[in-house]
């Protein structure tokens, strides 16, 4: 008994002014998918990785990661994130648990990997979050219209963890009704399932601006001196 993991890898490297995709950037002379499979390669629960790529990048995609035996298949993409999670799900087959992980996250922790796994075959739908540190308020028109109590606010990573049919069940809803949420958890919460949180880690950070490739740097730097 194990978990598939779906990892979507069609990340564009606009915001950080670059011409290709942000996953073959370098981070510790490491490519930031490579940073990010490994981890899910090195866990003994993870029984499959499946990587949703852009279509014209699926042949380097594979090529790149050819040397993760975990890697089932690198799957053509659709349009939206969603649409590419779906045509993934399509084709997994038999699986306990699907998880779903951003391609840009590289520095998730096994434990958080582990401990997300643990939860979800107790309570069917989980996700990592973090509680958020600053004051968030609601603003229309450069006017705040409403302060949020803090204590209630959780900044949502991934990976986000559910039971094969419940995610199925909820991405099929999704396409029968045309339906484009913010992530895997909305289209769960929809269909009318309760999704569980279990901590997460503040240095699981998404990679999305060349600042955010610094503090990876320093986080990997900082992990490899306490295994020394």
């Amino acid at each position: 008994m194990g978990f598939t993991v779906i990892i979507p890898a069609a990340g564009q490297g606009k915001r950080m002014g670059k011409k290709i995709n942000k996953l073959f950037l370098e981070i510790n002379d490491e490519t930031i998918i490579r940073h990010t499979v490994s981890i899910f390669q090195n866990i003994k629960s993870c029984e499959q990785i499946f990587i949703a790529a852009h279509p014209d990048e699926v042949n380097m995609m594979a090529a790149h990661l050819k040397d993760f035996d975990k890697v089932a298949a690198v799957i053509s993409g659709g349009k939206e994130r969603q649409h590419s999670i779906y045509e993934v799900l399509k084709v997994i087959g038999n699986t306990d648990v699907v998880m779903v992980h951003d391609g840009a996250r590289p520095l998730v922790s096994s434990e958080s990997i582990e401990q997300v796994y643990k939860d979800t075959l107790v309570h069917e739908a989980v996700i990592l979050a973090v509680q958020v540190k600053d004051t968030i308020k609601r603003v229309v028109d450069g006017v705040v219209e409403e302060t949020y109590n803090r204590s209630t606010m959780w900044q949502v990573q991934t990976p986000q963890s559910f039971k094969r049919d419940v995610i199925l069940n909820a991405y099929q809803l999704a396409e029968e009704d045309q339906f484009l949420g913010t992530d895997d958890a909305s289209l769960v919460e929809r269909a009318g399932y309760k999704v569980h949180v279990t901590n997460g880690d503040y240095n699981n950070i998404k990679i999305t601006t060349n600042e955010d490739l610094v503090v990876a740097d320093s986080i990997i730097e900082r992990r490899g001196m306490k295994d020394v």
